[in-house]
């Protein structure tokens, strides 16, 4: 029997892969086994030459180590778009943020701000760069530690305004989604695959990922707010 194919992938599309692999699974007879943490962590693990078959984490990472020779060259598969979404605490107060205008008012009346270690934390704080407001929100600001879903800490009340991947704001608890940001100003990760130097399952990574990004995969994707890239 084939070995298991171990993969890591960052937290962001953590759901979607676990309902993909099993749908892999069953119609290959292969095990998968992924783990999913920071995808600063994975990305550091995947560098340092720890053994994987596959890695799932932002495309440009992906690139990274393709160039760093980490991952193999013309291995990149993109398989979703993921934009970002702000939620509230369950039962607290609902600010309008249909509109980059009504956001940025959000944003200067929140006491606190949550937003993640991934590419979305990145570009949020270019945003209120651009907004000329990052000095005056600094000090209400908190980045929540890798593998740690911002939407915890605006359910446990550490942070009143949360911004994440809608995949990893749509299924806990304790928080309300205001919606995604407005289109204008909307982020969008595209996450990708590819196969790790490490790895001797090449064919069998090539066709999980192909399976994954296939017609076959956009209900799933869609499900868990994300489409297909």
């Amino acid at each position: 029997m084939s070995d298991a194919i171990k993969g890591i992938s960052s937290m962001a599309t953590r759901q979607v892969l676990a309902e993909l692999i099993e749908a892999w699974q069953a119609k290959s007879g292969r095990q998968v086994s992924m783990e999913s943490v920071g995808g600063v962590d994975a990305a550091k693990r995947v560098q340092a030459g720890e053994a994987f078959d596959v890695v799932v984490l932002a495309a440009n990472a992906i690139d990274k180590l393709i160039a760093d020779g980490k991952a193999v060259a013309g291995s990149r598969v993109d398989l979703v778009n993921s934009g970002v979404a702000v939620a509230v605490r369950a039962g607290s107060a609902r600010p309008d943020i249909g509109s980059e205008e009504a956001l940025r008012r959000a944003v200067m009346a929140a006491p606190s701000i949550g937003y993640s270690t991934g590419p979305s934390g990145v570009a949020l704080q270019k945003l209120f760069e651009r907004w000329g407001i990052a000095q005056d929100v600094a000090a209400r600001t908190v980045q929540a530690p890798p593998g740690v879903p911002v939407g915890s800490l605006v359910a446990k009340g550490e942070v009143a305004l949360g911004f994440q991947q809608l995949s990893e704001l749509l299924h806990l608890e304790g928080i309300e989604l205001l919606g995604p940001l407005p289109d204008e100003i909307q982020i969008t990760t595209t996450f990708s695959g590819a196969l790790c130097a490490t790895s001797s399952q090449a064919d069998a990574v090539a066709d999980m990922l192909a399976f994954m990004a296939s017609e076959a995969a956009t209900a799933v994707k869609q499900r868990h707010g994300m489409t297909p890239a």
